[in-house]
């Protein structure tokens, strides 16, 4: 009888030690999920960072290559060109 108590008392403590590390896993959880959170919306936050230097570099490109060589003014008219098929198109679906 003795040792049928003494297998209870193992199995509650293991049972006991179990629902305590489930609770600090599902705090540690908890913790990563928030700082997961964090980073991919600083990581939002510098993709776009990116995608706005990335306009300005190309603009300031484009306007570089107006005063520069004639290599940069045909890389200007090809894209001015690029742009007027652009707004053509739009103008085009905007008329159906």
């Amino acid at each position: 009888m003795s040792d049928l108590l003494g297998i209870v008392d193992a199995l509650e403590n293991k049972i006991s030690k179990l629902l305590h590390r489930i609770d600090v896993l599902g705090q540690t959880n908890s913790k990563l999920e928030v700082e997961l959170e964090s980073l991919k919306n600083a990581h939002n936050s510098t993709e776009v960072t990116a995608s706005e230097w990335e306009e300005k570099y190309n603009s300031l490109k484009l306007a570089s290559s107006m005063v520069g060589s004639e290599n940069d003014k045909t890389e200007a008219k090809l894209k001015i060109n690029s742009l007027i098929r652009e707004i053509d198109h739009c103008i085009t679906q905007l008329a159906e």
